[in-house]
């Protein structure tokens, strides 16, 4: 990639302001804005005050202020003051698809050709360098985990860097200590400042960021380094912009509303529906709970669509223009749907369910009200909140004993080793594994190249300081997410003073200010059509199809497809143990501490109905009962295998052993697999009942308490199966899957 010209704009504003006045520019931002927000749109002083930092100033500049106010418009008339004088092309460090949509399509309305590289548009990589050489590109939006890439950093950043008229980091608060979880390739960020030319403006924007985070912003971007490459000091044109602006939207009421439980949660949300004329946002905490209300909401009458990261790319982009256009009254969320979704006249944003944070609701109640006089937030409470909380908390950065692991298989390795090798050597799922990774390269201890990951041999250091600030900053915002939700004093103020808004104060529109509380009576007819809503049973299940890679590296001599011989079949669970009603009930009797007991009658009822409906699809009907052998819940499993087999008068044939150590545990595939290999066992004879069944060829229901990975029912099928079953159905209370 070769040097980058202005590609036909004139110098019309000097880059280092000599000559042009600043009336002079502010003349043509005025104008600029108007092509990008209309004829009546004004610019703002303190929109033009960042803006001439960036392009009279050659200033650094960090913009904290709240969603809708106009950030965007402050970048894209910088860019194109500066394209005007000459300058190289802004490049955005853009972190969401949609965010990036987004931003294109606002780059068009003024008059900026703009154009994106991230990881869905792979085959236009090529054209779009070209254009930018030759000058026709004036904005390229990238996404962090550009920076983090080998070919990308050796064959394109330096030139890019070189040539670069305006760097923009939008969402800067990405940087800050939850980072490392969400997006590592951020704090990359500091090798692209490294190569900028002295006097290249640099712009931070965020709509959520309190003290803590400016400091994390401003410490990981360089922010008080100043136009000259050296540190900015004073208050004179090489200090670095600092503005922050009031957090306040007036449309916005919040609310708390106290419902007991998930079925009177979902009852109250049914008719709240018909009191709001527009739409908006229903966020849950889970992808299962998303899936379930939106499932309840369509069997009541209204047209919403689940929304969640595990929602495939193109589905997601047709929810968000179904809500765009009001084809549904609402999208039922995760917290996938934020940072990048604009819907100016959003009427309603309503959460079933806490986030662990203040910043996070803040980012997310956000979407609401920017064009609207009112928009109600409303928080209901869920009771499994923390425990929810406390699962997100468990699978933050690893301890330093597992990386040092990884590091290790790294250096020992004679060329690149890839992910399934990794995870047969290190216990840890893919996704920790890859975030740990992707930390540890911008850390300069790994590099991932063709074909997988090398170690570097540069020195390593766990900071353990840093994640232990992270684990404690989590526990204070949750503490605080608590607090909001008991405080007796105004809801805004408390959200402004969690973000260190200066002019935070009562705001006189929400439920404690106003003593208009929301109220979530209902009819009793909604409640209980809620609840056999909820109640209704039944999740499929597919079996494992292939065994994990590596596992001769554990001593365990399987790979490749499992044979379809030795499989189970799709199999069935009561309930999702992530979801709602039935799921909770599930939860509650396989959460960690609970104690073993007989089944509850109630679910014995919804398993018996979960295999009345799944009769249909069976290949052959079962022709006996086993359970699977448990440390920790045996009685539990035995009582719902026995009451099955009772009910439908099959020979319950008793239970797999389950020899040596409890088997819980394991984050990984190949070393879930591997810790319980060996552990499950027929006795002679459970062996010769199945063997019998199998001459007769009779399938067997195979029962569990929960399927977590589901490599145990793989397992124990497979040891079923070797012994003459002909088919294994495998049925268990709950699954995570």
């Amino acid at each position: 990639m070769g040097g980058v010209t202005a590609g036909g704009y004139g110098r019309e504003v000097p880059t280092d302001g000599s000559t042009a006045t600043a009336s002079t520019a502010r003349h043509q931002a005025e104008q600029a804005l108007r092509d990008l927000a209309g004829p009546d749109a004004v610019l703002r002083d303190d929109q033009w005050e960042a803006i001439e930092a960036l392009v009279i100033g050659r200033r650094r500049a960090l913009v904290v202020q709240r969603t809708g106010w106009g950030k965007s418009a402050v970048y894209f008339i910088a860019t194109r003051l500066l394209r005007q004088g000459g300058s190289g092309p802004t490049v955005i460090v853009s972190p969401l698809l949609a965010l990036m949509r987004n931003q294109i399509a606002a780059a068009g309305r003024a008059k900026i050709r703009a154009v994106t590289v991230n990881s869905s548009n792979t085959d236009e990589w090529e054209d779009s360098y070209r254009r930018v050489e030759l000058g026709e590109v004036d904005v390229l939006l990238v996404s962090p985990e550009r920076l983090n890439n080998h070919e990308f950093r050796r064959a394109v950043l330096p030139q890019l860097a070189a040539t670069c008229g305006l760097l923009v980091v939008d969402e800067a608060h990405c940087i800050s200590d939850w980072g490392h979880d969400f997006r590592p390739d951020y704090r990359r960020l500091r090798t692209l400042l490294d190569e900028l030319p002295a006097g290249t403006p640099v712009l931070a924007t965020t709509a959520t960021a309190n003290s803590r985070v400016v400091e994390d912003i401003t410490e990981v971007l360089e922010l008080g380094r100043g136009r000259g490459g050296g540190p900015a000091t004073g208050d004179g044109a090489d200090a670095v912009l600092v503005q922050r602006g009031s957090l306040d939207r007036s449309s916005l009421h919040l609310a708390v509303v106290d419902i007991p439980d998930h079925a009177q949660q979902l009852a109250w949300l049914g008719e709240q529906l018909h009191q709001w004329t527009g739409s908006g946002i229903i966020y849950t905490l889970t992808v299962a709970a998303a899936h379930d209300v939106a499932d309840f909401l369509r069997g009541v009458g209204h047209q919403v669509l689940a929304y969640s990261g595990q929602t495939e790319v193109g589905e997601r982009l047709a929810a968000e223009e179904a809500l765009l256009d009001n084809r549904v009254k609402a999208l039922v969320a995760t917290s996938a749907l934020g940072m990048g979704f604009d819907k100016p006249d959003l009427e309603f944003v309503v959460h079933l369910g806490a986030p662990q944070s203040v910043v996070a609701y803040y980012q997310q109640v956000g979407r609401a009200g920017r064009a609207t006089d009112r928009a109600d937030v409303i928080l209901a409470p869920g009771t499994d909140d923390e425990s929810i909380w406390r699962y997100f908390a468990s699978v933050g950065f690893p301890d330093e004993t597992i990386v040092r692991q990884v590091l290790s298989v790294l250096e020992a390795a004679d060329g690149p080793v890839g992910l399934p090798t990794l995870e047969a050597a290190v216990d840890l799922g893919r996704g920790r594994l890859s975030t740990m990774l992707s930390v540890l390269d911008v850390d300069g201890a790994v590099q991932r190249v063709k074909g997988g990951w090398v170690g570097t041999g540069r020195p390593w250091r766990y900071d353990a300081d840093r994640y232990a600030r992270v684990a404690e900053v989590r526990r204070a915002e949750q503490q605080a997410m608590r607090d909001y939700l008991a405080t007796e004093g105004c809801r805004m103020e408390f959200l402004r003073r969690q973000l260190d808004d200066p002019e935070a104060g009562p705001c006189g529109r929400c439920d404690n200010c106003t003593g208009q509380w929301v109220t979530w009576s209902t009819s009793e007819a909604s409640v209980d059509d809620a609840r056999a809503r909820l109640d209704r049973p039944g999740v499929v299940v597919e079996p494992k199809r292939l065994w994990p890679a590596g596992m001769a590296a554990l001593g365990v001599e399987v790979r490749g497809r499992i044979d379809p011989a030795e499989g189970a079949e799709v199999g069935r669970a009561v309930a999702r143990l992530t979801g709602v009603g039935l799921g909770s009930a599930v939860r509650h009797l396989v959460g960690e501490g609970s104690p073993d007991g007989e089944v509850p009658a109630a679910l014995l009822t919804a398993a018996v109905t979960v295999l009345s409906a799944w009769r249909r699809q069976w290949v052959e009907r079962p022709v006996g009962v086993v359970s699977v052998g448990s440390h920790h819940r045996p009685q539990l499993i035995a009582s719902l295998a026995r009451g099955i087999a009772d009910i439908g008068r099959l020979p319950y044939l008793g239970a797999v052993g389950h020899g040596g150590p409890p088997t819980a545990g394991g984050a990984n595939s190949a070393h879930r697999l591997r810790r319980l290999w060996d552990h499950y066992g027929l006795d002679d004879d459970l062996a010769t009942s199945v063997a019998r069944l199998g001459e007769g060829g009779g399938g067997v229901l195979l029962v569990d308490d929960l399927l977590d990975s589901g490599w145990t029912m793989t397992v124990v099928a497979r040891n079923l199966r070797l012994a003459g079953a002909t088919r294994v159905y495998p049925l268990a209370l709950g699954t995570v899957r």
